[in-house]
């Protein structure tokens, strides 16, 4: 029987978030274990655990019954250092006490900026910045664990965006949407792996299930979601699509601009948070789409949000207000 039951950690969180109305839709009882009040209704089938990640013995009893944990923690980007390992780490306790399969959300800061133009689940990891040594080391935590008999999974995926702010998308690509100007970080004529949330959610859930009909001994898999991958060229034009069905499209058009990297150097020499994101310019120069065929061949089809829709939807959850006589995109 598919197990119905399921701990998200972190679940204010935009993948947690996305993760705890995936897992409801499908007819789960989910726990939503977080820090403060929920930051938006949570759906039928769903209740808030507020108990401290760091206390795994009070969190499984809450949670009891409980036979997957999805780990959507996601501490703040400067914070990483000295909390993303440690939360894991209590998030691998809980999943122990709660003997259920431990499931989080990767990305491709593992490859480093030598990364090959199609990643595989096992092209081989060779990070190049502390972020990507971070996920590194993450994954074998999670391997260290495997060994010891536990069992867990690890999706990889590109850039998120969809609900929820501090992205990519929202931070710099449509941040001057209103003045009718797009930004993008990179060359225009480069792949580049987007992953849609609500539809990188539902890829976790159809894993969940299908690990729930089989038997699997102690192991980490990991697998890859495709989403959309997308030059600069085929993702402005698709936002510019998704804002004339809003009525938000400029008469003459958007303006183009480009990332002043220059500029984010040199201020990161004195804001820690900008350094970082130079660090990570090489994504945007380096063409990448993730491979999902093993994804495939152990849940089978899954569904996609086509681009212009998901990126729609996007732009009113971010707030943009549609105009009047405008019309929904079909799905």
């Amino acid at each position: 029987m598919t197990p119905s039951t399921v701990l998200i950690l972190g679940a204010n969180g935009r993948f947690g978030r996305a993760a705890v109305l995936a897992f409801a839709a499908a007819g789960w009882r989910v726990h939503a274990q977080l820090r403060r009040a929920p930051v938006a209704p949570l759906p039928a089938g769903a209740s808030a655990l507020p108990v401290p990640l760091a206390d795994s013995a009070g969190l499984a009893a809450a949670a009891g019954g409980a036979t997957v944990v999805m780990h959507a923690i996601n501490p703040e980007y400067m914070r990483w250092d000295t909390e993303a390992l440690p939360a894991l780490q209590q998030g691998l306790d809980v999943a122990q006490r709660l003997g259920a399969l431990f499931m989080l959300p990767g990305n491709v800061y593992n490859f480093g900026e030598k990364m090959p133009p199609l990643l595989r689940t096992d092209t081989p990891e060779a990070p190049t910045t502390p972020k990507g040594r971070q996920r590194c080391a993450m994954e074998a935590l999670m391997q260290a664990r495997a060994a010891q008999g536990q069992r867990s999974v690890v999706i990889r995926a590109g850039d998120f965006y969809g609900p929820g702010n501090g992205t990519w998308l929202d931070q710099a690509i449509v941040k001057d949407l209103a003045r009718g100007k797009l930004v993008y970080p990179g060359p225009l004529h480069l792949a580049h792996a987007w992953a849609y949330l609500p539809d990188l959610a539902q890829a976790f859930v159809a894993v969940a299930v299908a690990a729930a009909g089989q038997h699997h001994a102690p192991g980490c898999v990991r697998l890859h979601f495709a989403g959309h991958t997308l030059t600069g060229a085929q993702l402005l034009a698709a936002i510019d699509s998704a804002a004339a069905s809003l009525g938000l499209r400029p008469a003459r058009g958007f303006r183009i601009g480009r990332m002043p990297w220059a500029v984010v150097r040199a201020v990161g020499l004195v804001y820690p948070l900008w350094r970082e994101l130079a660090r990570m310019r090489y994504l945007w120069r380096v063409p990448h789409t993730l491979d999902a065929s093993a994804l495939h061949a152990a849940v089978g089809a899954l569904p996609a949000t086509p681009v212009d829709v998901a990126l729609r939807q996007t732009l009113l959850d971010l707030g943009f207000k549609p105009q009047a006589g405008t019309t929904a995109l079909a799905a």
